[in-house]
This record gives structure tokens, sequence and C-alpha cells, in this order.
């Protein structure tokens, strides 16, 4: 039965997104917006003109970003494969012990995880470079990719599996033509918030990179305390531009081949 204030959810949901947004728009394009005014008083392009001035550090700056993030996500799904797998089909005294163990980072402040790992790092000469950047933010946000595969796996229960072994399928097979075309809506929930996490983090790139890394929340951070907030409104437009269209094309690329083995 159809709850009767169900129909106002999606508006509310879209609200509570858009109205944000929309305060991030008028920012950016009045910089003299202050109160009481409920409205600016007068627009202006400045901030986007600063965006387009700046584009090459702006670009660089945000490709940095992307290659650690999307090096992170393809990291931890590659190092949680193995134990969701595990944890999701067996069952064994201490398990509920080791999985608490395993997921938790995602429990530890970044910034105390950030001051713990950094003189390790040092001392195996991985500070200050953008390998030693992806590690560390594997290591900080793979609890969130492992609790989706764990998920995953059961989901659709081992038959598959079994299946697949009974017909005379090696484990490579049932890996890339059973599991993983099965896994796919798991590894997309929690690549997206580890690619997230990524993306967003910026104490923990600051510290373990350096300074010699680029990130994006490295050069935008500055402007978030200044007093003029068109130029930082611009730049966190931008900011969310990027994962909600990168969400996008996954989405597109996933129906599209779950079409064409017809699965959806």
């Amino acid at each position: 039965m159809r709850r009767p204030y169900s129909h106002l959810l999606y508006p509310l949901f879209l609200a509570f997104f858009l109205v944000p947004l929309a305060v991030l728009v008028l920012y950016a394009m009045a910089p003299g917006w202050r109160w009481p005014d409920v409205l600016p008083a007068s627009l202006s392009g400045r901030a986007f003109g600063f965006l387009a001035s700046r584009s090459g550090i702006i670009a660089r700056h945000m490709g940095a970003s992307l290659v650690y993030s999307l090096a992170t996500t393809g990291l931890t799904l590659l190092l949680c494969l193995a134990p969701a797998h595990h944890l999701a089909r067996h069952t064994f005294r201490g398990k509920a012990v080791l999985e608490g163990v395993l997921l938790a980072p995602a429990l530890v402040p970044s910034m105390t995880f950030s001051m713990g790992i950094h003189y390790a790092f040092i001392r195996l000469g991985l500070a200050d470079t953008m390998p030693g950047v992806v590690l560390a933010l594997s290591v900080f946000s793979y609890p969130y990719m492992l609790r989706a595969l764990i998920t995953g796996f059961q989901s659709f229960g081992p038959e598959y599996e079994q299946c697949a072994r009974h017909l005379g399928a090696g484990w490579w097979m049932r890996l890339t033509q059973v599991e993983l075309p099965l896994l796919v809506p798991a590894m997309v929930a929690g690549g997206s918030v580890v690619f997230l996490v990524a993306f967003s983090e910026y104490f923990l790139v600051f510290l373990i990179g350096g300074g010699v890394v680029p990130s994006y929340t490295g050069y935008l951070f500055p402007f978030l305390g200044d007093a003029d907030r068109s130029v930082a409104s611009a730049l966190t437009l931008l900011f969310l531009l990027v994962p909600v269209s990168l969400f996008l094309l996954v989405e597109l690329l996933v129906t599209r081949a779950y079409r064409r083995r017809g699965m959806y």
C-alpha cells in the first residue's frame, strides 16, 4: 500500500540537494552578496573569469586528483576481492572480530591516521610521492570497498560459482565470466565511496604528498578562508562537477553493458 505522503519525498530530496547548489551558484556570480540582502544586488562573471585565467594550473591539480583517486579505487578493488570472498563464503571462529579489525580504518580520523602512517612512509621512502599518496588513501578507504564487496558476494550466493566449476570453468573464468559481472553493482557502490573519499581528502594528501603531489583540494582550501566567496564557490562547483560527471558516465556504461548481456 502506498503511503499518503510518499509522493512528497522526491521533491523534498530534490530541494535538499538543489538549494545548496543554487546558493553556490549565486555566491559564484555575486561577489558582493552580503547580509541582509535576500538576493544579490548585482551579478558578475569575475569568478569564472578567474577560473579561465588559471585553467592550466587548475587542470594540473584536477588531473592529479583524478589520477590518485582512480588509482586508489582500482587498488582497493584488487586488495578487497579475496578477503571479501572469504568473509562472505566462510564461517569461522573470530570472524566478527577479524571483520571489525579490517573495517577499523573507517572509524579512525584522517588526521590521526595520517600522523601515524607518515613516519612509516618516510622510513620506506614513500613520502612526497604519488605512489605513497595512493597507498595511504587505499589503506584509509579500503573498508568501504570491502563492505560493499562482502554484501555483493552475499547477494548471489555460492551456487553460481559451484555450477561454473562443475561445468569445467577454471578459477579465472569463474572470476571474470561469472562473479565479476554479478559484482558490478557492489563494485560501483564501493568504488563511488572510495573515489569520493580519495578525491575530497585534503589533510592526508597534503601530509603524505608533502606539497609535492598536487591536489585539487589543496588548491581549493586557501580560497575557502578568503573573504571573497565567489572564487571559492566557483571552484567548489567545478569540484562537484567532476564526480557527478564520472558517476553518470559509469551509470551509462554499466547500463549499456548489462543490456548487451541481456541482464537489464
